[in-house]
């Protein structure tokens, strides 16, 4: 750590990627380590909701025509699979992730570029590939608040945490990934990350630093 990337939690907020009903589905292979990040991530959220700091859910939503749906799925989707699609109960938030657990994604004003705001510090943001700031109002939205250093945490570390670090990176904010708070982590992506400044740190030991 640096004076430039060491964490400024007074100025941070929370980041969940793609965690999404639809990407926590029984039958998949890495299902138990799946809700295990997603209990260490809600416990994080409520403490940056009652600390005043932002927690913005960031989402994907395909349209049934493929038509908004990165080219390694399209084909997938135009063929009939259904994955996080508009109004259906796979593309909502995890619900205790939420300060409401009835929050209901507003899918088309989402696609449209807007942000949703459910409750006082808790927004939701539509992305519409892996990286949490390609073609999203993310940036504007941290930058207008005095955001400089940002925490991540979601699901499928090898696509977009990884891919959203970097372009978080690329924009000079600092930047904090939760070890257990991940999916799918192995250690050389964890080493290639601490090697451009990222801090990493357990869910446990950042509760003691927010308090």
């Amino acid at each position: 750590m640096s004076s430039y990337t060491y964490p400024d939690y007074e100025r941070s907020a929370l980041l969940t990627i793609d965690m999404q009903r639809d990407f926590c589905q029984e039958g998949r292979p890495d299902l138990e380590s799946r809700k295990i990040v997603a209990a260490k991530v809600s416990k994080l959220a409520q403490t940056f909701i009652s600390a005043g700091k932002p927690v913005i859910h960031i989402v994907r939503i395909y349209l049934e025509n493929g038509s908004n749906v990165d080219i390694c799925r399209r084909k997938t989707v135009e063929e009939g699979q259904r994955i996080v699609s508009p109004g259906s109960d796979g593309v909502q938030i995890l619900p205790e992730l939420l300060k409401d657990s009835r929050t209901r994604l507003q899918c088309d004003s989402l696609i449209e570029g807007n942000i949703q705001e459910p409750h006082k510090n808790e927004y939701i943001i539509y992305k519409p590939r892996f990286g949490a700031f390609f073609k999203t109002p993310l940036e504007s939205f941290l930058k207008n608040r005095g955001i400089n250093t940002l925490v991540f945490t979601g699901f499928n570390f090898p696509n977009c945490p990884r891919c959203s670090i970097y372009e978080a990176s690329e924009r000079d904010f600092r930047i904090t990934a939760v070890l257990d708070g991940i999916s799918n982590l192995y250690e050389r992506g964890i080493n290639e990350l601490e090697a451009i400044g990222i801090n990493w740190i357990s869910a446990y030991d950042l509760e003691k630093e927010l308090f």
